[in-house]
């Protein structure tokens, strides 16, 4: 389980980008956790979605944490009332099997798969 104390150690540990060539770098691919997280709140709270722009944050941030990292961060950082969408993404993405998913938005996974 991350806390607040853990969290930046976890992100280093896992950061698998053998492109970076400075810090600023890898605060740079960090801060995309807080993009999804201001997208997902846009969603949920005037109805927005962006679904593509939040997809293309998740898969870059798989991409140089690894996908459990990346899903481990972004459910810590993501308010836990807006998991079942971030949910809904990663179950979409194929991210989290269907044993440690949790609650899930329908309607948003419906829409992603009729859309993307």
């Amino acid at each position: 389980m991350l806390c607040d104390e853990d969290f930046d150690i976890y992100a280093i540990n896992n950061y698998q980008n053998p492109n970076c060539v400075s810090v600023l770098e890898f605060l740079d691919d960090l801060n995309r956790i807080k993009y999804v997280k201001r997208l997902i709140n846009k969603y949920v709270d005037k109805g927005e979605l962006r679904e593509r722009l939040i997809l293309n944050h998740i898969i870059f941030l798989a991409n140089v944490f690894g996908p459990e990292a990346t899903v481990a961060m972004l459910r810590y950082k993501v308010e836990s009332e807006s998991h079942p969408v971030l949910n809904s993404f990663l179950k979409f993405l194929k991210y989290s099997d269907s044993n440690d998913t949790g609650p899930l938005d329908d309607q948003l996974l419906e829409t992603l798969k009729k859309t993307v």
